[in-house]
């Protein structure tokens, strides 16, 4: 699994989590709610989530600064981006840092 990121020209690139960190700044967590309910009802997983932003970084390495909470994602068992079982779809945050397979918010 690598990171996809498209740009507003289309253009994409895949970066391996396990080698980069991206940190994005003034973020939307986005997903499509009625593909995601498919999945949670037992249908094959596909991408249907992602983050829009504003801006971001790639980072060599990983740094992550204090007090941020992490933010999941997997529709087999909430159908919608989630912090600590809350709602998160739609939400607009500040940063956002990847952290391994993981995503961080501030």
């Amino acid at each position: 699994m690598k990171w996809k990121v498209q740009y507003p020209d289309n253009i994409v690139e895949y970066f391996d989590p396990n080698e980069v960190q991206i940190v994005m700044f003034g973020c939307q967590l986005k997903n499509s709610k009625s593909t995601a309910l498919k999945i949670l009802n037992g249908e094959h997983k596909v991408v249907c989530a992602w983050v829009l932003c504003d801006m971001f970084e790639i980072r060599m390495g990983n740094y992550i600064p204090d007090n941020l909470q992490q933010v999941k994602y997997n529709p087999r068992i909430l159908p919608y981006w989630n912090k600590d079982g809350m709602d998160m779809d739609n939400q607009k945050v500040d940063a956002i840092y990847s952290v391994g397979y993981k995503l961080n918010i501030k």
